[in-house]
């Protein structure tokens, strides 16, 4: 899509869902979208840089790079490839767009279109009254910023958003900023997405991480890859899962979409994935119903538990049980009490599918669980990922090569953020350390996440809202309300590198302050720098930009966030943010002395490919109360619709990278050129008397008597489990209600969602 005032719109066409991945073709659309955004030498600079030993961490997904020795000199993913293009854009955004576009008109323009326009070149403010943004020097940006945070009778007004793109070094900074300004109001990303996973494993293992290596993939028995699809969220799973399959291992997909990834992968480094015929992934496809997975995941244990009292001492690992756990018997006791046609009736599988995967399950001597927001985003997300931490713990597989969880986070330094401190809740020995460190009392009482921060905007508790990285207002659930929430605060301000929606639902005045993005160089007043991300297994690394800056009016993200923390705080407490900014060094040295495994940071993230944090979970050591790993009883949960009605997950296409789609395509799924599509089993159409194409609303049934609309979407006949649905987010964002929420981790239910399809209305 080339950057023009013309905004795309829906024009649907269908043809026949991929049954493979990758391949050719992948290599084509990657390459095919970089030369569409900027010139063939920029090309060439990013991507042979990107995920090497000393380049550019790729700031999409967060998965694992090979050791040094053994990666692919083009080591990224078709998405990895349009993502880093996406930020290297010759495009630009001057204060000659925001001239000719009001924030009206700009509210008005889709995600795709906003995205397109190119990188953002200097601050921008919109002033109370105004109806368009203007140019800002950073001073008095900054200036106007600290005045706000300043003018507030509670440190608890304000709220610091971050998104998981951010590096280590600036959200320790941010982090340090909040809580020395006294407020732990740190809403993330987290929050949304991986939220459940934290809860259920802090609770059961004592630590919210995953406990598995690349190489525990690589060497599995048997890898369950449960409620994902890494072939379009993270495409270089698939070669890991190839990894598997060819030294033995066997994979089973759980999902209700069936996807092409899973099925057939052919590695585009690869002879025989550009010549033959690849890969197949899933040994089996388990179709499940949405939210069907606790009570997958219960059947299993059952199973366990019944093969165990057939042949004692041969199934279950009693040795680790007795030795590391506590609450077998109560788990255990209520496990033998889930029934059969509940589970069958919450799952949509048949007795012989679960029955089969337990035989697998049985051949196996270790045993892998990977997830993502397919189990996280239900009401009972956290109890699904607890079973699913019992099923592992009834043979042992956790702490054993080749063996334990696996929770695969989207964002490139997601885990990253919350191990630097970005969390509302971090624990006390955190604080106290940080503390010590900087000389001030850190604030005790738990901060709001993002849900309860947009109901603190909403009820006025809340009314400056900062946001690093990151498109907030397309990202939370709820639309409606989270655009009134953010309306209602006197000053919205957002450090970006691209224009999105948040940047037109404005505050009475907002800002936007343009930054580096993760391939620009970065050079501050003692040279040049590099920062540090985390991936999904713990493992740290430096990522240098090699790209001009889009602009000559940039800051990087540890400048902007010192200089604000310099206006807003002054010199209370004594904190060197000017030496923070000239050389991140030395902000790295006192990360070392305030976080648990980053001892010697800067000498050991020299080395090629970084070095891993301690996980004390895959040592089995467990940090819970109790010392042990912990079995838990789970109620049985089913999601039901009523009659007319249908179970709606959100999920993103192929083309897109979290709330920005790069195209209207879905290549995989056989969507083209439209994106209000909602994806409908073919007997449902039929029993709701809906022909193939027709124009419908999606209305969402929630108990609170307001009326969800997403309006004008086509629906497509497509093989999803009978009384369910699937369309994109964010346009379908609207439908969560902010109220339905996980248990226990508060995060949005975007995978449950009960509705009715209604004729397309006018006005829409």
């Amino acid at each position: 899509m080339s950057a023009t005032d013309d905004d795309p719109t829906d024009d649907l066409t269908v043809t026949p869902p991929k049954t493979w991945a990758t391949g050719l073709p992948a290599v084509t659309h990657a390459l095919g979208y970089a030369l569409g955004q900027t010139t063939v030498r920029r090309t060439a600079l990013t991507l042979l840089t990107v995920n090497q030993a000393g380049g550019t961490d790729c700031p999409g997904c967060a998965w694992p790079d090979p050791g040094p020795a053994d990666r692919h000199r083009n080591e990224y993913c078709e998405n990895g490839a349009k993502h880093i293009a996406d930020e290297a854009t010759s495009r630009r955004v001057t204060r000659d767009f925001f001239r000719r576009h009001s924030v009206a008109g700009l509210g008005a323009k889709s995600d795709l279109w906003l995205n397109q326009q190119g990188r953002l070149t200097e601050p921008m403010v919109k002033r109370p009254g105004a109806g368009h943004y203007e140019p800002i020097g950073w001073d008095e940006a900054i200036g106007l910023l600290a005045t706000e945070l300043n003018a507030l009778d509670s440190p608890d007004q304000a709220l610091f958003y971050t998104s998981g793109r951010l590096n280590n070094e600036a959200a320790f900074l941010l982090q340090l900023l909040a809580r020395a300004y006294g407020t732990n109001n740190l809403p993330d990303c987290s929050n949304l997405c991986h939220e459940s996973s934290g809860s259920a494993l802090n609770e059961t293992l004592g630590i919210g991480k995953g406990s598995v290596t690349l190489d525990d993939i690589h060497h599995s028995d048997l890898v369950l890859v449960v409620g994902q699809n890494p072939g379009t969220n993270h495409p270089r799973m698939l070669s890991a899962l190839e990894e598997t399959k060819r030294n033995g291992g066997r994979v089973i997909a759980v999902n209700p979409l069936p996807e092409a990834g899973l099925m057939r992968f052919k590695h585009p480094q690869k002879a025989r994935g550009i010549l033959g015929r690849g890969t197949a992934i899933a040994d089996r496809f388990l179709q499940i119903r949405p939210g069907g997975d606790l009570a997958l995941f219960q059947a299993l244990n059952r199973l366990l538990l019944e093969a165990e009292d057939a042949a004692p001492g041969t199934v279950l690992d009693r040795a680790f049980v007795e030795e590391h756990t506590t609450g077998f018997d109560d788990f255990a006791a209520h496990a033998r009490t889930i029934g059969w046609d509940d589970v069958l009736a919450a799952t949509g599988l048949r007795r012989e599918e679960i029955e089969d995967v337990h035989r697998e399950v049985l051949a196996s001597r270790s045993v892998i669980v990977c997830w993502a927001m397919g189990l996280t985003q239900h009401k009972h997300g956290v109890p699904t990922i607890r079973e699913v931490v019992n099923f592992l713990l009834l043979r042992g597989n956790i702490g054993r090569p080749g063996a334990g969880v696996c929770p695969v986070r989207g964002h490139s330094n997601v885990q990253g953020d919350r191990t630097m401190g970005i969390w509302e809740r971090m624990p006390q020995p955190f604080l106290d350390a940080l503390g010590r460190e900087f000389g001030f009392t850190p604030p005790t009482a738990h901060g709001l996440d993002s849900v309860d921060g947009i109901r603190a905007m909403l009820d006025g508790r809340a009314t400056v809202f900062l946001g690093v990285a990151g498109n907030f207002v397309r990202a939370s659930p709820d639309s409606d309300a989270t655009e009134r929430a953010m309306r209602r605060c006197r000053l919205t301000a957002h450090i970006s590198t691209k224009l999105n929606r948040s940047h037109t639902v404005c505050g009475d005045t907002a800002l936007i302050l343009p930054t580096l993005g993760r391939s620009d160089r970065d050079v501050q007043a003692a040279g040049e720098q590099f920062v540090t991300v985390e991936n999904s297994m713990s493992e740290v690394h430096l990522s240098r930009g090699r790209l001009a800056p889009a602009s000559g009016h940039l800051l990087s993200e540890v400048a902007i966030i010192a200089r604000l923390a310099r206006r807003t705080l002054g010199d209370t407490p004594r904190i060197p943010w000017e030496e923070f900014e000239a050389d991140y060094g030395t902000v790295r040295d006192r990360i070392a002395r305030v976080v648990p495994g980053f001892e010697d940071f800067n000498t050991r993230v020299a080395v090629p490919g970084g070095f891993r944090l301690p996980n004390p979970a895959g040592a089995r050591v467990f940090r819970t109360p109790s010392g042990r790993a912990v079995f838990t009883r789970n109620a049985f949960t089913m999601l039901r619709a009523p009659a007319g009605h249908l179970l709606l997950q959100t999920l993103r296409s192929h083309d897109q990278w979290n709330t920005v789609p790069y195209a209207m395509d879905d290549r995989y799924r056989g969507i083209h050129h439209a994106r209000r599509v909602v994806l409908v089993n073919p007997a449902d159409l039929e029993a709701l008397h809906l022909a193939d194409r027709a124009e419908v609303d999606l209305v969402g049934v929630w108990h609170d008597g307001v009326e969800r609309r997403a309006r004008n979407f086509r629906v497509v006949a497509y093989p999803t489990p009978p009384g369910s649905a699937a369309a994109y987010y964010p346009e379908t964002n609207v439908l969560v209600p902010l109220d339905s929420v996980a248990d226990i981790s508060n995060t949005p239910t975007s995978k449950g969602i009960v509705v009715r399809l209604e004729p397309a209305s006018a006005g829409g």
